[in-house]
């Protein structure tokens, strides 16, 4: 008789098991929790009102009368599915208006939309990467990113989040590995919030001979004089050989997209196994994003980035002056001269450090339990040690709101400071700034 080993034992015996039965023993468990309303600054949660500090619907607008209208007209005109892939019969016009849009958006000569931002991602790497290349990651970059990494079976070759010195060094390596070089980032980083220093970063890729891609899923519709994303708040946009982004943030919607040039983009449309064999996005999904992306590129735009940051700065000035550890990120260089001065870019993530996994859920539940919601993030999101509380802002929170947020801060820092001890407080100074190749 033939045994084998039953592949669902991993299910019963994985590393996480023991901590997951306390944490839902104790009733701290941070994920999973129903939202019964719309994703606003204020929200209805599990029976209770809670302040929404852990949305990525940055400018508000998925409740705004001109993205639902845009989501009501597509659902009435094409219905609530298209039930194939784009190749097949599940391309319709807001397709094509969509990646026209985002091209000029992003000032690129082609763009192709996919169904998640996950799937861009991972249709992107894995389509243009093969076993011969080699991919450089930064280790903060997004799970999609490594997924897509893995799928081309390319050589990967990570180095430590935003050390200049550690790209080079992978790059340097990567000189004798053999076929093309791939160096992808996140132009902001989805947990801390800070930004990748892309002039730099640029420069390295162009001394080596590397292509570019930037994961703009945090960035567009955020940073850059008209929300284009961190290579235009950075000027290098036309240094960026592809870049991808989602719609599920500031677009208001789901669904991702890659903007580069029209060749590549063509090869994608044709070669990318994940867009070719996924059914195509709802029609309401795209009508939103459709309509999102028009309020950002219309005259309100610039007033609702700068809303947004100004509500991210008013949070981190109040979390850090009642002793909370706001990570502030590195500073990189403002433009794309080589001696351009250094600045620290403030973005909608406001991330509190807490250090110890299960502190950051105890503190994430005392929280909850006053009114406020916040993403926990542990390991492997962030590295260990380096639990912390993501909060977020919206262009719609009103300062009202914050405060009353900020009160509940207050008062659970000095319940829970009292009963478990300090919390990691504010550095006397901002991080050091990142060594610059450009001044070597």
């Amino acid at each position: 008789m033939h045994t084998s080993i039953d592949v669902f034992a991993k299910v019963r015996d994985h590393d996480r098991a023991e901590v997951l039965a306390a944490a839902r023993e104790a009733d701290v468990l941070p994920y999973f929790h129903v939202l019964s309303s719309p994703a606003m600054p204020v929200v209805q949660m599990e029976g209770a009102e809670r302040i929404m500090l852990g949305s990525n619907n940055y400018l508000g607008l998925t409740c705004d009368e001109r993205v639902m209208k845009g989501a009501e007209d597509a659902l009435h005109r094409f219905g609530t599915g298209l039930t194939g892939s784009r190749l097949l019969n599940g391309t319709i016009p807001l397709h094509l208006d969509l990646e026209r849009e985002l091209a000029e958006w992003m000032d690129t000569e082609d763009a192709l939309v996919f169904t998640t931002g996950h799937q861009a991602n991972l249709g992107t790497l894995g389509t243009l990467l093969g076993p011969a290349d080699t991919v450089i990651v930064d280790s903060g970059d997004h799970a999609s990113i490594l997924d897509g990494c893995l799928l081309s079976r390319a050589k990967l070759r990570p180095f430590r989040h935003n050390r200049l010195e550690k790209l080079e060094k992978m790059l340097d390596r990567a000189q004798s590995d053999g076929g093309g070089v791939l160096v992808v980032v996140d132009g902001v980083f989805s947990m801390e919030g800070d930004i990748a220093p892309l002039q730099q970063i640029c420069e390295l890729c162009e001394r080596y001979g590397a292509r570019l891609m930037v994961d703009e899923s945090h960035a567009v519709g955020v940073l850059g004089e008209r929300g284009a994303g961190t290579a235009e708040l950075l000027g290098v946009a036309e240094r960026v050989d592809l870049r991808v982004g989602t719609f599920s943030k500031s677009l208001a919607s789901c669904g991702g997209f890659v903007a580069g040039p029209r060749e590549v983009i063509e090869y994608l449309r044709i070669a990318s196994r994940p867009f070719l064999f996924t059914a195509s996005a709802v029609p309401a999904a795209l009508g939103a994003a459709l309509a999102a992306l028009q309020i950002i590129r219309s005259q309100e735009g610039p007033a609702l980035l700068a809303s947004v940051l100004e509500r991210a700065r008013y949070l981190r000035d109040g979390l850090r002056a009642l002793g909370y550890l706001t990570l502030s990120g590195e500073a990189v260089r403002s433009g794309p001269a080589a001696g351009a001065p250094l600045e620290v870019f403030g973005t909608p993530i406001v991330p509190i450090l807490v250090g110890d996994d299960w502190q950051a859920a105890l503190l994430w539940r005392a929280l909850y339990d006053g009114g406020v919601f916040t993403n926990c993030a542990l390991h492997p999101a962030v590295p260990p040690g380096g639990a912390l509380l993501r909060t977020s802002v919206m262009a719609t929170h009103d300062t009202a709101t914050l405060d009353r947020a900020l009160e509940v801060f207050a008062r659970v820092k000095l319940e829970f400071e009292s009963q478990h001890g300090p919390l990691p407080r504010p550095q006397e100074s901002p991080r050091e700034p990142l060594p610059d190749p450009g001044s070597e």
